[in-house]
């Protein structure tokens, strides 16, 4: 499968935590002609006195911010095929208008913060995620984090996983980026890891038709997560981290967590989650 992100939907906050998220969407874009649509969300805020007033004034700030991120994106050299305000809470509205334009591609921003500072703050990109039907691309703000140099992969042998790593080869190849497929298991099999070796060789050479160059392919000992993360941080090169998503649902990722979620939440400079590929609204 070499299919490419045709329509990109990018989520704007009017923050420069998306900065880096928007030239993601430029450099695809411009690379492959996708098309770009811009989204903000804006929250009502129930007053006592003045309530249409303040709500006529979120509403005029919710475009504002728009017509910025149109403006910083065409200075870019990109192109917003349409922009979109919406009321609510973000991720619904960002999830909603995901599907109704079929899009191929989620890009978010985010501040990248970690810990204590993190749960105060919360994250939007993360909720994104976690409730998407489409890939995500969540890409932190700072210096040197895109376009990407390296992508390492988390390949579990599960179709979401396969779907995430053929969409990161497909970004890899706009940028000569190199990949690394990880397989990683509690402990290292006493006995002969050739099947695993082998499942994970064909997958290379599935990725290497996309990519042009071949992946090396790496099975390690650890957890999955702690397993990427490292990877993504060890190295001084911009580097993606992409994955699929197992679908836990909240009650699962609170108690057990989830391989995306903890990637999601580490503050890296950029990662890809493919949502379940079961999900009836996902047409891939």
């Amino acid at each position: 499968m070499n299919r490419f992100p045709n329509t990109i939907l990018l989520a704007a906050d009017g923050s420069e935590n998306t900065a880096q998220a928007t030239k993601a969407a430029v450099d695809i874009s411009r690379m492959r002609g996708s098309e770009i649509h811009l989204i903000h969300v804006w929250h009502d805020v129930r007053t006592p006195h003045a309530h249409a007033f303040v709500k006529s004034e979120l509403r005029r700030q919710g475009r504002e911010i728009l017509e910025k991120e149109v403006k910083r994106i065409g200075e870019m050299g990109g192109t917003v095929t349409r922009s979109h305000l919406r009321e609510g809470r973000t991720f619904v509205e960002v999830i909603k208008l995901s599907d109704e334009l079929d899009a191929d591609l989620l890009l978010v921003g985010t501040h990248g913060y970690r810990g204590v500072r993190r749960m105060l703050m919360g994250s939007q990109s993360e909720d994104i995620v976690h409730h998407a039907h489409r890939p995500v691309l969540v890409v932190r703000r700072g210096e040197d984090v895109w376009p990407p140099a390296r992508i390492a992969v988390g390949d579990d042998f599960s179709e979401d996983a396969r779907k995430a790593a053929e969409l990161a080869a497909n970004l890899g190849k706009l940028f000569g980026a190199r990949m690394l497929l990880l397989h990683a298991v509690p402990r290292l099999p006493h006995a002969s890891s050739e099947p695993l070796e082998a499942k994970l060789d064909d997958r290379a050479g599935e990725l290497e038709v996309i990519l042009q160059q071949r992946p090396q392919s790496t099975i390690v000992a650890g957890d999955p997560a702690e397993v990427l993360i490292e990877e993504a941080q060890e190295g001084k090169e911009p580097t993606l981290v992409a994955v699929g998503s197992r679908g836990l649902g909240l009650v699962g990722r609170l108690r057990l967590g989830s391989v995306s979620t903890k990637v999601v939440r580490a503050g890296l400079g950029a990662v890809l989650v493919y949502p379940p590929v079961g999900d009836g609204r996902l047409r891939r």
